[in-house]
């Protein structure tokens, strides 16, 4: 009986690999037309994110274009010593950090409330004219939003300035005061892209089940209690995945955006990885350095998100993996 049971097994064991291979295909038989859906997507992927990947160790060699990265010499760390050893690598990372700490802190809810806030809408007339027009301001450049905002708050032309002259008052240079300069790129994101930024979350909170209302209900909930114990839990997951992924771009910023609103009064607390990268690596020619950082943002990012979704996690959530 042992030795029928053995070959019997045996025969199960070899069988595994063949009857797997046919379920996969029998499954893409099926699935076929999905399959076709994601071969763009995985095009796109393959060819702007994971070919252009070899270019990294340009980061541990001393790159010169004209005789090619095959004869550019290796050079181990030495660009990510002289980075790290720079005062002025720290005080980007200053920048960037506290740039998109405004962004997290004061931007990243507003899509949510604003959302929630589109949802109790019932006119669905004025709710579709209010989500177009906050839907607007995302596709405008960052050329227009940044000549906008020196029509209103530069000192000559400013609209506000005219307004403040008005009054009998000393015009006042807000693009030059480093104070305000990040809470000046938090306005411009916020009105930018927060309504882009709520139809994840009305799509979310479209997926709710009715009947989680109707108890809530009858339980005697009202609007602000049936927000805040059906709605909120429910767009929870959603909330937390973006979460995670916003927090893998830490280092990050909008460089069209920064490089356009910066000035030389402005530049200790406006210079961050990307302007660094643009000036050095391209403008002149430092290739290996903006490789280099751009390197120490990839793995600050990826150590950001592993660090969040295990935490996260850890609190009982659902992580992006």
């Amino acid at each position: 009986m042992k030795t029928e049971e053995a070959v019997l097994n045996s025969h199960v064991v070899k069988e595994r690999p063949h009857t797997r291979t046919r379920s996969f295909w029998s499954d893409y038989v099926k699935y076929r037309y999905m399959y076709l859906l994601v071969i763009p997507g995985f095009l796109y992927f393959a060819v702007f994110k994971l070919v252009p990947m070899w270019g990294l160790l340009i980061a541990f060699k001393d790159y010169n274009p004209i005789v090619g990265f095959a004869e550019s010499p290796w050079v181990g760390l030495k660009f990510f010593n002289e980075m790290f050893a720079d005062e002025h690598f720290y005080i980007m990372l200053r920048n960037t950090l506290l740039i998109n700490i405004f962004g997290l802190v004061f931007f990243f809810p507003l899509p949510i409330l604003l959302a929630i806030m589109l949802n109790e809408v019932r006119h669905e007339v004025f709710k579709r004219i209010n989500q177009s027009l906050v839907y607007m301001p995302h596709f405008l450049s960052w050329v227009v939003i940044a000549s906008l905002t020196f029509f209103i708050l530069s000192v000559d032309v400013g609209l506000l300035n005219k307004l403040i002259r008005l009054f009998g008052l000393e015009p006042y240079s807000f693009l030059n005061d480093v104070n305000l300069f990040w809470g000046l790129l938090t306005a411009q994101s916020i009105w930018k892209d927060a309504g882009w930024g709520t139809i994840i979350f009305l799509a979310a909170i479209a997926g709710v089940n009715t009947e989680r209302y109707e108890a809530a209900v009858v339980d005697g909930a009202n609007r602000f209690r049936q927000i805040w114990h059906v709605t909120l839990p429910a767009i929870r997951p959603t909330i937390v995945i973006l979460l995670i992924l916003r927090l893998g771009h830490m280092t990050d910023v909008n460089f069209e955006q920064v490089l356009l609103m910066m000035n030389p009064l402005v530049r200790d607390v406006g210079d961050v990885f990307d302007t660094y990268v643009y000036n050095n690596g391209i403008l002149r020619g430092m290739y290996s350095v903006g490789v280099a950082v751009g390197f120490f943002k990839g793995l600050v990012g990826l150590a950001l998100v592993m660090a969040s979704n295990y935490v996260v996690k850890k609190m009982g959530h659902e992580g992006i993996y």
